[in-house]
Parts: C-alpha cells; structure tokens; sequence
C-alpha cells in the first residue's frame, strides 16, 4: 500500500523553491540550474521510490524526512563539485553514489528505530566517505591530478554555510543591541509583539525558541514532552504558546531558522572522544550476562559486520569499523537488550 499523506511530487517541489533561494549567487546560470536540477530530480526518485515500498512500513513523516535528508545532501554535495573544479562529465557519476549510499542508510537506520541524531550523524560520515572515495577513483583512473583532488576534498558548502550563518546571525545581534540601546525606554526594538517575551529575553533567544517551536511542532507529542522537561518553566512556556501559532512558520523565515539551529548546534556538548578500546569496553558491558545462544539471537537480523563487531569485542578485539557507527551500533544494542 503507499503511503497515505506523502505527496512526493508536491513535496519535491517545495524543497526545490527553498533550495532555488540558497543557491551561491557567484554560480553560472547553468551552474545554478545544475544545482536545483539535481535536487529535484534526486528528491522525487527517492520519494516516488519511497511511496512505492510496499515493505518498509514507512510512515509519511518518515518519507519526508529521508527525502528531504537526500535533498539536503544534494544541495550541498553537488556545491562542493562546482567549486571543485572536477570536470561536468563526473558530477552525476558521483553524486548518483552519493544518493543512493543517503537511501540505503536512510532506510537501514529507520528501520531500525535509531535515534534521529544518530541516524544523521551515520549519513553524514557515509556522504563524506562515498565523496572521497569517489574523487579518489578519478584520481587512481588518471581522470584528475593529485592537487584537482585535494582541492575537491576540502569542499564542504555545509560547513561554509554554517559559518556565514554564524556571522550574519553576531552582525544581526549586534545591529539589535545597538537599535534598542537607541530607542526610547519601553519602546520595541523590530520585533512583532507576537514575538517578544514578556521575561525580557533577548530577540536572539526568541528566534531559537521560536525555531525550536517550529520542530516540535512536526514531532509526537510525546517525545515533544520529554525535551520540554529539560527547559527552564518559563523558556518551556514561550515554545508552547508558538507551538499554538498557526502561522508561525510564516513569521520565521527559512533563512533565520538555519541560523538559529546552526547557532544551536554550535552551542552543544562536543560529542565523546571515541576510542576502539573504549567501544569494545561498551559492548563488553552491554552484553554482560547474556549467553552466547542468546546474543546469537537478539543479532539474527543484522548484518554481518556488526555481528563481527560485537562477537570481536566479546574476545577483546576491535573490529574495524568508524568509533562513531560502532558507537552506534553499541547503544542500539544496549537498547534492544
């Protein structure tokens, strides 16, 4: 059966119109169009795919967000290829890899029920290793030179990205402080009384908590809860009263919100270094206390490689996989268990 509520087609679409406002303003007309094209076209395969899997069981929410997470890395992926410099004739090869490595990690990780960050994290170390692999293969093929590949290999538009939204979201700070120091006591300083708080919180928090709103609100309300008991009572408040706004996605401009979750990300715990010792210790003590005959079972439908990692680390050796997956892999374990 496909999918109820997905249209693929429209959903497609509004990626593209998004996308067309973000593409470098520096890019040729035909470079631009290269851009936009294969966002598209690679967002409605993978969502006409994704309507049509009568196995998976995906929910529309689901689909969305693979879709949109294919689209995403098209955008970024065949950026990074303009600016390269690699020549036209290579740019599809390497972004249909790119593409298909999203879908099938996509689908593998839902399946399986992780966590939506770690699902993210797992992609992103694929697409920078399929990218890599493949510039390397032109390389070894004689296609381009050593110093053509390093130079591709820097690219990364979603870092550069993040760092202007950085930028222009302190000069945008900066500009408000500046305004309010200037206007009359009491007076508003630009933004809309829907969007002030009445604590006094700066209108640089109101945006984060305006955009965390906008994400809660395409979430379960029950893991909607479970991050609300982790904000202060009055900033948990201000996110409920803008998750009732209808037109809240109206107020909140595509471009602020990406300045706000990158200035989000930037302001949480750096990840654990991750060591092989330390993955093997984790996995010992996960397993502890389930037989062999057991472990063989909780481990029956996955893939070989994990089953590698964890029976490796039952013996005291690290089966070569990323920290960051086996990381992964660890905690799913310790979640199924």
């Amino acid at each position: 059966m496909a999918i109820k509520g997905f249209n693929y087609q429209e959903f497609a679409q509004n990626l593209t119109a998004q996308a067309k406002e973000l593409v470098p303003q520096d890019f040729q007309d035909i470079e631009k169009q290269y851009v936009v094209n294969t966002l598209m076209n690679f967002s409605a395969l993978a969502g006409e795919a994704l309507y049509n899997d009568t196995e998976s069981n995906f929910t529309a929410d689901q689909a969305m967000m693979i879709t949109q997470i294919i689209a995403e890395w098209a955008f970024h992926k065949s950026v990074d290829l303009i600016r390269s410099k690699i020549p036209q004739e290579f740019w599809d090869p390497i972004m249909q890899k790119i593409a298909f490595t999203i879908f099938e990690i996509a689908k593998q990780t839902f399946k399986q029920g992780l966590p939506q960050d770690q699902i993210l994290q797992l992609i992103e170390h694929h697409v920078k290793k399929t990218y890599l692999d493949a510039i390397a293969e032109l390389k070894d093929k004689g296609f381009i030179d050593q110093g053509l590949m390093e130079q591709a290999s820097k690219q990364s538009n979603i870092d550069a990205m993040m760092q202007q939204m950085s930028e222009e979201q302190a000069a945008a700070e900066a500009a408000q402080a500046q305004q309010a120091q200037q206007a009359p006591q009491g007076q508003a300083s630009g933004q809309s009384a829907a969007m002030q708080n009445p604590q006094g919180a700066t209108s640089s928090k109101i945006l984060k908590l305006a955009t965390v709103a906008l994400l809660f609100q395409k979430m379960k309300q029950e893991k909607v809860q479970t991050f609300l008991d982790k904000f202060s009572p009055d900033d948990a408040q201000t996110v409920i009263k803008y998750m009732g706004m209808p037109d809240l996605e109206s107020r909140v401009s595509v471009n602020t919100a990406l300045k706000c979750l990158s200035e989000i990300k930037t302001q949480l715990p750096k990840p654990l270094e991750l060591s092989p010792n330390k993955i093997v210790l984790k996995l010992q003590k996960v397993t502890e206390g389930i037989d062999r005959q057991q472990l063989e079972m909780i481990l029956k439908p996955e893939r070989m490689k994990v089953k590698r990692l964890v029976f490796n680390a039952l013996e005291g050796e690290y089966y070569e996989v990323a920290p960051k997956v086996a990381n992964i892999i660890a905690t799913h374990i310790q979640d199924s268990v």
